[in-house]
């Protein structure tokens, strides 16, 4: 018999694409300091103003990767639905589990997706290489949430 999931839960953002977001947070205090840089040679400067968007930008981007690997969330799960965050074209976002009709994997465009259909035509999308968990495990516990909410119990749980 499978232990009851903890509720809520929050599934957390895949380190790898985490590092990505951090990445491009280097990239633009890169691009603010060049520009900071020129700002200050041509106008006359003291560099030791450079300092400033420096240090603000290394606490940002280190708050921005704390953030993301304890705080943020892709997916959060509780008794009643979901709710989904930092995915672009999820679909819909929100949505209790007694309107969710049925939970299924595709691969749009090569990408494998949790994809939760809805009463009514919507759907939410969910890149499982977006969470840090195994695929199939994901989907086991999207499912095991779904039928909770849904009031069923899978055959042999007690």
């Amino acid at each position: 018999m499978p232990e009851p999931l903890p509720t809520p839960h929050d599934y957390r953002m895949h380190p790898a694409l985490a590092a990505r977001f951090v990445g491009a947070g280097l990239v633009a205090l890169a691009l603010v300091m060049f520009g900071g840089t020129a700002l200050v040679a041509v106008a006359g400067w003291s560099g030791d103003l450079l300092l400033v968007p420096l240090v603000l930008g290394v606490v940002g981007v280190i708050t921005l990767g704390w953030w993301l690997r304890s705080r943020a969330y892709v997916l959060r799960a509780d008794a009643e639905g979901y709710h989904v965050r930092l995915v672009r074209g999820a679909g819909v976002r929100d949505a209790a589990w007694r309107d969710v009709e049925s939970a299924a994997t595709s691969s749009p465009r090569g990408i494998p997706c949790l994809v939760l259909h809805l009463r009514g035509g919507g759907t939410t999308t969910i890149p499982v290489q977006a969470v840090a968990i195994d695929r199939e495990q994901l989907v086991r516990e999207v499912q095991r949430r779904l039928d909770a909410g849904r009031g069923l119990r899978r055959l042999g749980d007690s």
